[in-house]
């Protein structure tokens, strides 16, 4: 893909595994808090976010 849209593209999976390293620490603070569903959805997400990150490299 070229274009303004390949750069975008181009940058997604690192703005995913960025995401992906926020929403661990953000389940790990939140169950260390004591808000376990939470803590736990964030982990989650973060798992999919990586699955997702996976898929696009393949």
């Amino acid at each position: 893909m070229t274009g303004p849209l390949g750069s975008i593209a181009a940058a997604a999976p690192a703005i995913a595994m960025l995401g992906c390293f926020a929403c661990v620490a953000g389940g790990i603070a939140l169950l260390r808090r004591r808000d376990r569903r939470k803590g736990v959805l964030m982990l989650v997400m973060a798992v999919v976010l990586l699955g997702n990150v996976l898929i696009w490299t393949v």
